[in-house]
């Protein structure tokens, strides 16, 4: 037989406790389920769509990340905004939601619609400005949403617009 090649609480499962370098708090030591029902819908909003969080700061005490939901109501488009120093990734849960940015790569700023279907993946940069829309006239769309912030940041615009160095 060969020799084991780490050691209990090394490697893949260091003990927690021994690598934390502040006291434990309640909401640090334990798993937390969040039920569908019992979403915050206390956070960031823009006009056109509702943010639920369901992992957060305030909610179980996450430091590095935020997610939850968002709905766009049918024939509804969000304001145009961005999420701050937040990367933020969304999975289209149900509906046919549009990510509208514009790219400025090329000689003239161009729109660009991203058309996505149940199943999807979407990622946002920092600072992108962006706006959520729902051409569907009967099907509310659902996506989930992480972020890489403790909240939800986000940050609502008067246009889409590209954001210089200054702006951000």
């Amino acid at each position: 037989m060969s020799e084991s090649l780490t050691t209990p609480g090394e490697g893949f499962h260091p003990h927690l406790h021994d690598t934390q370098d502040r006291p434990a708090t309640p909401l640090r030591t334990r798993l937390h389920h969040i039920r569908a029902d019992a979403l915050d819908g206390g956070t960031a909003q823009s006009g056109g769509m509702r943010r639920f969080a369901a992992v957060s700061g305030r909610t179980v005490g996450s430091e590095k990340l935020w997610m939850g939901q968002t709905h766009v109501a049918p024939a509804t488009a969000s304001s145009d905004h961005h999420h701050g120093e937040s990367e933020t990734a969304i999975y289209v849960v149900s509906g046919h939601p549009e990510f509208v940015f514009l790219d400025d790569t090329g000689e003239r700023p161009e729109e660009v619609r991203l058309r996505t279907s149940p199943g999807d993946y979407v990622f946002v940069p920092p600072f992108v400005p962006h706006r959520e829309e729902n051409p569907d006239p009967a099907e509310e769309a659902v996506v989930v949403i992480a972020r890489s912030t403790q909240e939800a940041i986000v940050v609502n615009l008067p246009g889409l617009y590209a954001l210089s160095a200054d702006d951000a």
